[in-house]
C-alpha cells in the first residue's frame, strides 16, 4: 500500500516511489488498483466531472488545490535552481466566479450540445449545470444555445465565448454567419438575457452584428470599453489579486513600463501613482486603453508594439523604474533578455505559465536578479491551470 503525497502537473496523484494514479490526491491511499480516499477528498461539485475536461480536481478541497498552486510554481522555480525569498499565501477563486467561459455548440442526433471537450478527446460534454461559471453567464448561454440551434447543421461546431462587463454579457461567436433576418430575434434575446453585444468571428475579421450597450469593464476607477473578444481575467477576484500584488511590487515608483499591457488591466491603476507606458500587439486592447486614459486624464502613453519581434530595447527600458511583464503563455523571453541588458532594477512579471515563467526567471537571475516575493493565484477553480504575480530586484 502506498499513500499519495503530491500532485502531478496534469492533475495526478503521485506516490513517494514515483507511481502516478489518475483521480488521486494527496492523502489517499493506493493498494494495486484499489483506492481509498483521505482525508482532502470531497464530493464533486458536478455531475460532469470526470468526463468533461473543464476541470480535473473537483475531489480536492482547498488545501489541496491551493497546495497544488504553489507547488506548480515552486517546482517550475526549483527545476532552474530558484527559491523566492517569500511565498504569499495561495489565492484561490470560490466556485461560481468565472465570469469569462468559451463553450462549444454542437449539433449531433440528439440536438446541440453545449459544453467543453470530453477529457483527452474532441467530443463535447453536453453540459446540463456548469458550477465554474457565474450562474447569469450559464443561463445566457444556455438561452443562446436554444436561438442558435436552428442555425447549425449536423456535424456543424460553434465556437461561443461569453464575457460578463458591467454593460452586459459580451458575445463572440465563431464558425458561424448570422443572417440580417436572425438579428430580430437575437435583439429580442439580448434583452432577456442581458447582452449586449453579438459579435462573430470568420477568416475575414471580426463582425459586430448587435449592440445593445457598449460592453465595458473596469480597472481600478477607469472605466474601459472592451473590444470584442477583448481579454479579460478570467475572475474579478482573481483579477484583483493580481492588481494588488502589481501595485504592491510596483510600489512607488514614477515611471513604469507595462508590458504585454492588453486593455489595461494593470496601466490603468498604476496610472493613479505613476507615468505608464502601455505596450501590446493587440491594436484594439491599446486604442480601448489609450481612449480610457484619455478620457479619465491618466498618464498613459501607448504603442501597439509586437513585443516577441520588436521587444523594448535597452535604451528605451533605462527611462523607467520598474517593468510589468503580463505576457500571455508562451513567455516573454526575448523581452527578459533585453531586461537583463538594460539598467532596470525591479522587474514585476505576471504569468499563467509556470514553466516559461521559470525559464524568463533564470534569465534574470542570470543578470543578477533576485526573486524577493511571489503570489500564487488559482482562479481557473479546480483547474489545473495557475497564475502568478513576482517581484525581481537587482542591487
Amino acid at each position: 500500500m502506498e499513500t499519495i503525497v503530491r500532485l502531478a502537473a496534469r492533475g495526478d496523484g503521485v506516490t513517494q516511489s514515483g507511481r502516478y494514479v489518475a483521480g488521486t490526491i494527496p492523502g489517499d491511499t493506493v493498494d494495486g488498483d484499489v483506492i481509498t480516499a483521505g482525508l482532502h477528498r470531497i464530493a464533486p461539485a458536478c455531475r460532469h466531472f470526470g468526463v468533461c475536461g473543464g476541470c480535473q480536481l473537483q475531489h480536492a478541497d482547498d488545501a489541496v488545490l491551493a497546495e497544488f498552486v504553489s507547488g506548480r510554481i515552486l517546482g517550475a522555480l526549483a527545476g532552474v535552481g530558484i527559491v523566492p525569498e517569500t511565498v504569499h499565501p495561495t489565492h484561490l477563486s470560490p466556485a461560481g466566479a468565472r465570469r469569462r467561459a468559451s463553450f462549444r455548440l454542437v449539433r449531433d442526433g440528439g440536438g446541440v450540445r453545449i459544453g467543453f471537450n470530453v477529457e483527452g478527446s474532441s467530443a463535447v460534454v453536453d453540459l446540463e449545470e456548469c458550477p465554474v461559471v457565474r450562474p447569469a453567464l450559464w443561463d445566457a448561454a444556455c438561452k443562446l444555445r436554444s436561438a442558435l440551434a436552428p442555425r447549425l447543421r449536423a456535424g456543424h461546431a460553434v465556437g461561443m465565448t461569453l464575457t460578463e462587463t458591467l454593460s452586459g454579457f459580451d458575445v463572440l461567436l465563431t464558425n458561424l454567419s448570422l443572417p440580417a433576418a436572425d438579428i430580430g430575434a437575437l435583439a429580442a434575446l439580448a434583452s432577456e438575457a442581458r447582452l449586449a453585444r453579438i459579435a462573430t468571428e470568420t477568416a475575414a475579421g471580426v463582425e459586430i452584428v448587435l449592440q445593445i450597450a457598449e460592453p465595458a469593464v473596469r480597472f481600478g476607477d477607469v472605466t474601459v470599453a472592451l473590444p470584442p473578444g477583448g481579454f479579460l481575467q478570467a475572475t474579478g477576484d482573481g483579477e484583483a489579486a493580481l492588481q494588488a500584488a502589481v501595485l504592491e511590487g510596483v510600489g512607488k515608483a514614477g515611471a513604469v513600463a507595462d508590458l504585454f499591457c492588453g486593455a489595461g488591466t494593470f496601466a490603468l491603476p498604476l496610472s493613479a501613482g505613476a507615468k505608464v507606458f502601455a505596450a501590446d500587439a493587440a491594436r484594439d486592447a491599446v486604442g480601448a486603453l489609450s481612449a480610457a486614459a484619455k478620457r479619465a486624464g491618466r498618464p498613459v502613453t501607448t504603442a501597439h508594439r509586437d513585443l516577441f519581434r520588436q521587444p523594448l530595447q535597452a535604451a528605451e527600458l533605462n527611462k523607467f523604474d520598474v517593468v510589468v511583464l503580463d505576457p500571455p503563455r508562451a513567455g516573454a523571453k526575448t523581452q527578459v533578455e533585453t531586461i537583463a541588458r538594460s539598467k532596470v532594477k525591479r522587474v514585476v512579471h505576471v504569468s499563467c505559465n509556470p514553466n516559461t515563467f521559470a525559464r524568463d526567471a533564470k534569465i534574470l537571475r542570470e543578470a543578477g536578479f533576485r526573486l524577493e516575493a511571489l503570489w500564487p493565484v488559482g482562479q481557473f477553480r479546480w483547474s489545473i491551470h495557475v497564475e502568478l504575480a513576482a517581484v525581481f530586484l537587482r542591487d
